[in-house]
């Protein structure tokens, strides 16, 4: 079965931003407002709000909304899940029946092939 890679993306989105990163930073320990974030992260609420909408869809962050403020913190759950979908996708594992390499193009396989030998630079 194929994974939807769209669901995956969204951890990955998540994690590749540096002012997300500082924001789980500082959730590391413990629940805050947004409004100490805001202090903290030095962005605008618009901003801020958009990347919290981003952590919060990628499962990693959970929302709760107190009166006006809303407070964020890490999910434990997402946290996991997203370490697991890493080593996931990262694992190698090999397949005997995956015969793409034999029903490849074979210009490359086959430069490949003649540059077998311990002198060569691949």
């Amino acid at each position: 079965m194929e994974r939807i890679h769209s669901e995956d993306a969204k951890v990955f989105k998540a994690l590749c931003d540096e002012t997300r990163l500082t924001v789980l930073s500082h959730l590391r320990n413990g629940e805050k407002c947004a409004c100490v974030l805001l202090e903290r992260v030095w962005v605008s609420q618009p901003t801020l709000s958009h990347h919290m909408r981003i952590l919060v869809d990628s499962g990693i962050v959970t929302a709760r909304k107190e009166g006006k403020w809303m407070y964020y913190s890490i999910s434990e759950a997402g946290s996991e899940a997203a370490a697991s979908l890493l080593r996931e996708l990262t694992a190698v594992t090999v397949d005997k029946n995956d015969k793409s390499n034999e029903e490849c193009c074979g210009r490359a396989c086959a430069v490949l092939k003649v540059k077998e030998g311990p002198d060569d630079d691949l």
